[in-house]
């Protein structure tokens, strides 16, 4: 119930940076503002995850590198394409701190170790965040998200929320070597 609260009001009081975040968007890309996918949620559950839209409409099998819009780029820079999630917290589909929700289609792919983040609410930021995000390996990222499920309390929460605003200010690790956003998880060891 705390995450809610927390979302409201920080919503209440960035509404006029969404609002000209969004104007930049609709100018920038137009229609539709919001990118919305369907995300694992706890246990597994489908929710759909909104952002900011951060590229262009492409052809299939399009690259990210040429989809991503240099308005895009900056949003992402400076991680504010995340902010709407702010209202999938409120929703309840997501904690302020927990795994990243990845697509539903990677749910096959994890192991059985890999699968037990979704025994959690996924967070707007996690530990992968805070510790090299797009930067590490997908083994590592799912390391961090099963220790964080083994390790979580409210301490925790509050020093990785801590540890985001001085990652964000860094901007390290936004996107994984040579690559715009981080390549699709195709299971361990087929990466």
């Amino acid at each position: 119930m705390r995450d809610e609260v927390v979302a409201a009001a920080l919503l209440v009081l960035l509404l006029p940076a969404l609002v000209l975040i969004g104007v930049g968007v609709w100018v920038g890309l137009g229609r539709p503002i919001f990118f919305k996918q369907p995300r694992a949620g706890i246990n597994g559950h489908p929710f759909d995850l909104v952002k900011f839209r951060t590229m262009r409409e492409g052809v299939m099998g399009e690259p990210d590198e040429l989809r991503l819009t240099p308005f895009g780029h900056l949003l992402r820079w400076l991680s504010l394409d995340e902010l709407p999630q702010l209202w999938n917290v409120l929703r309840g589909h997501m904690s302020l701190v927990g795994p990243r929700p990845l697509p539903v289609r990677y749910i096959e792919r994890y192991t059985p170790e890999q699968a037990r983040r979704l025994e959690v609410l996924p967070g707007i930021t996690g530990l992968v965040q805070v510790g090299g995000r797009n930067g590490l390996t997908w083994d590592e990222k799912f390391a961090l998200d099963v220790w964080y499920v083994d390790h979580r309390s409210i301490r925790l929460d509050i020093w990785i929320l801590w540890r985001t605003l001085v990652a964000v200010a860094r901007r390290e690790g936004v996107s994984a070597p040579g690559h715009a956003t981080m390549p699709e998880f195709l299971g361990s060891g087929r990466m």
